[in-house]
């Protein structure tokens, strides 16, 4: 597969910059992928497609404040520092990213806050990933990480919506979000609801839980066109042995497994066995899915709809179909369906 083949022209008004009052009524459309037939449904309608005993695997990271915005010493000229991982807890190291990037050096300190409280020195600048920041703070390390987050900016992307509210605190996390580490939400499991949750129970629906950082990476740009030739970024996985149990026991059994969005799928795909199960596992992963590729774990996938010639639009195409998924996107293009983390959904059965 080519580049090339995954772009398609997307308007910014088809961009949600706001989710849907109500997280579990967001438009759903359902893909049967062995005909092509498309359903159009609401979110909550999702639990028509499973029965007792099927499983939902959904992402329990947890999103962090990672945006901070600063000034340079001795210039002032503003800064912004994206948070993208702790490398180290005493020695408060962060990777980052800067921006703008060109004219900062190793050496140089950045200024955060009203009162200059938090300063950071530029340690590296040669990281594939952009600078390494070391916080120069001596006092706890939790009142150190207090400081920091409450100067961080929920990370909702810039091509989302200009100016971040109060409001995206809890509108960009998951309602079961508890495993600190993300720099962007599991867009799909955004629309899962207490209500929703409560339907699954009485329909006997399992969920279960495995932890997948969500990195910048999926956002980056992928600039080749030979799709093979593409290298990702390395993202946190965790995988309970309780919830690989979980998930194996319902394959095994012959019941649906759900991912419940790309990173979910990324994850259970990592360390599988020759018997297509899921491994417990706790570790990095790099594993880049397109077309084509046959899975071994998910038997249905959930995802929002992406941004043209990303990675999670590929990943979504390599379960669903090439052609039934461009076909997919072409009538939410036509239709009233939103796109980005929160807009709506498209369930591949």
């Amino acid at each position: 597969m080519k580049l090339s083949q995954f772009h398609f022209d997307l308007p910014q008004e088809k961009i949600a910059s706001e989710p849907s009052y109500w997280r579990d009524e967001c438009r759903l459309m359902v893909l049967h992928k062995s005909t092509g037939e498309i359903e159009h449904k609401l979110f909550k309608d999702i639990i028509q497609y499973f029965g007792k005993d099927d499983i939902f695997v959904l992402n329990n990271t947890k999103v962090f404040p990672a945006r901070l915005y600063g000034k340079k010493e001795k210039t002032g000229a503003d800064i912004m520092v994206f948070l993208l991982r702790e490398l180290n807890r005493e020695q408060r190291l962060w990777d980052v990213i800067v921006d703008p990037a060109r004219k900062i050096r190793i050496g140089n300190k950045l200024y955060f806050g009203d009162d200059d409280s938090l300063v950071a020195e530029v340690i590296d600048n040669t990281t594939s990933r952009g600078r390494t920041l070391r916080f120069l703070y001596d006092g706890p390390y939790e009142e150190f990480k207090e400081s920091l987050f409450a100067l961080g900016e929920t990370p909702v992307p810039g091509w989302v919506k200009d100016k971040v509210t109060p409001e995206d605190k809890d509108n960009f996390q998951t309602i079961f979000a508890t495993e600190e580490g993300a720099v962007s939400a599991p867009a799909a499991g955004l629309h899962f609801s207490r209500e929703l949750f409560n339907r699954m129970i009485l329909k006997d629906i399992r969920k279960t839980f495995i932890t997948v950082h969500m990195g910048i990476g999926h956002f980056r740009k992928v600039d080749v066109e030979d799709l093979s030739k593409h290298r990702m970024d390395s993202e946190r996985v965790i995988i309970s042995e309780e919830s690989a149990e979980a998930i194996n026991k319902a394959k095994t059994s012959g019941h649906q497994v759900l991912a419940v969005g790309a990173t979910v799928v990324r994850g259970l795909e990592t360390y599988v066995t020759t018997q297509d199960t899921v491994n417990s596992y706790d570790g990095w992963t790099n594993k880049f899915i397109f077309p084509p590729y046959r899975f071994a774990v998910p038997t249905a996938i959930v995802s929002n709809f992406h941004l043209p010639e990303s990675t999670m639009l590929m990943s979504v195409a390599a379960f669903g179909g090439y052609d039934n998924v461009m076909n997919a996107y072409k009538q939410a293009l036509e239709g009233e369906y939103r796109f980005g983390p929160y807009g709506d959904a498209l369930l591949i059965l």
